[in-house]
């Protein structure tokens, strides 16, 4: 194979692709972590993620480990051995949280969501309205399940919780969602948010996130499930004079310093709106192939991945591999009970949309290559005109220019 082919083209849902000023901010020489640069870097870094979390009572931590660490802090620090949670099964995420929580001993109370659909929020309540005697001690919900690509209610969840009176915690991971489109922590009274460095904060993988509520804070301090470096009464110690209880990532926290540059300076509004407009160019390729989403209606449709089903007979993973060998094109393979029926274009983060539609291209030659009869050029040109139509105005002189 020749050595000579351009840049292997990454539209994987995570990690995404980092921008070059993240890059750049992660190049340079080591520096002492309990020095005074570091520590005021650390600081407003934590202060600006209750920004994007949309929080001001929350407490922000960050972990040198990948999303799965923030999983294991946020179990580790709340309950006790026995304790049972309630898990609604958006998809493989769910059931990797739910399996963190019985590594730790939880009892995991599982509400079944029909597939493809997103977690009905009066299912949850009935689950809790039933728990007379309050063993459900938290409801756990994953924002967006990027299996599949559905985003699930978070808002309503926390409504039917609030209508049956039930005081279990509630905790959501922000994973594929937090930074690309809107999270409301004190507003939706979520008690401790879970997220990650590598998908929406365009950086690699290694900085968990959790950001804890007061409510949350008080029942760490009843919990006995065992914990060392996940524990947030270490963390919040050192944190409270400036430091970390062990060495930190600091090469990404000076990467989330640009990250976070980057995201306010184009205002989450525009973040949000930018997310949603290529994930609709996206969902509109697919839809020009005569395919079908994961998600069955279009108020579940994630807005950082899109999980496109193959026709019955194929299966997704060759179409994923043609992409990957033949024309040097990462998209995401389908997981669990989805595995091998649909194959996911990521649009998260630094994108843009000539991004999206060199990704249709590289979908369509290969989904021609394993017999899916799909119209050359058909879900470009669809996302083409969606993107031509809903283009920002440009400049009088810049239009004068192009015509």
């Amino acid at each position: 194979m020749s050595v000579s082919r351009g840049i292997q083209f990454f539209m994987h849902p995570g990690p995404t692709n980092i921008p070059e000023r993240v890059r750049l901010a992660m190049a340079r020489p080591a520096v002492d972590f309990t020095g005074p640069e570091f520590v005021a870097l650390r600081d407003r870094n934590l202060e600006r993620m209750k920004a994007i979390l949309k929080t001001t009572k929350g407490f922000v931590i960050t972990y040198a480990a990948s999303g799965n660490g923030a999983w294991d802090a946020s179990v580790a620090n709340l309950f006790s051995p026995g304790d049972k949670v309630l898990v609604p099964q958006t998809g493989f995420f769910a059931d990797r949280w739910a399996a963190t929580s019985r590594a730790y001993g939880l009892e995991v109370e599982l509400v079944p969501t029909p597939e493809r659909r997103a977690v009905d929020p009066e299912a949850v309540a009935r689950h809790l309205a039933a728990d007379t005697k309050g063993a459900i001690k938290a409801v756990m919900l994953i924002q967006n399940e990027t299996a599949t690509g559905i985003r699930h209610p978070v808002a309503e969840v926390r409504a039917a919780m609030n209508r049956v009176g039930h005081p279990a915690l509630y905790l959501v991971d922000t994973i594929s969602s937090l930074a690309s489109y809107d999270f409301r922590m004190d507003e939706w009274g979520v008690d401790l948010a879970v997220s990650g460095s590598q998908k929406g904060f365009m950086l690699p993988t290694g900085l968990a996130i959790v950001a804890v509520s007061q409510k949350a804070l008080a029942a760490h301090k009843t919990a006995r499930c065992p914990r060392c470096f996940f524990d947030f009464a270490d963390m919040m110690r050192a944190n409270k004079d400036g430091y970390f209880p062990y060495t930190p990532a600091t090469t990404l926290l000076r990467g989330l310093r640009a990250s976070l540059d980057m995201l306010l300076a184009e205002g989450l509004d525009n973040v949000y709106a930018r997310h949603r407009r290529l994930a609709e160019g996206a969902r509109l390729g697919v839809a020009a192939w005569g395919l079908k989403l994961c998600a069955k209606e279009p108020r579940w449709h994630s807005d950082t991945v899109t999980a496109a089903c193959v026709p019955a007979g194929f299966n997704s993973d060759d179409v994923v591999k043609t992409a990957y060998y033949r024309y040097r094109m990462s998209l995401g393979v389908g997981l669990s009970k989805v595995a091998g029926k649909v194959f996911r274009i990521g649009h998260i983060g630094n994108i843009n949309e000539l991004m999206i539609l060199q990704a249709l291209a590289g979908c369509e030659m290969a989904l021609r290559d394993v017999g899916v009869p799909v119209a050359a050029g058909s879900g470009v040109a669809a996302a083409q005109e969606h993107f031509r139509a809903t283009a920002p105005k440009l400049e009088l002189g810049l239009e004068r220019k192009v015509a």
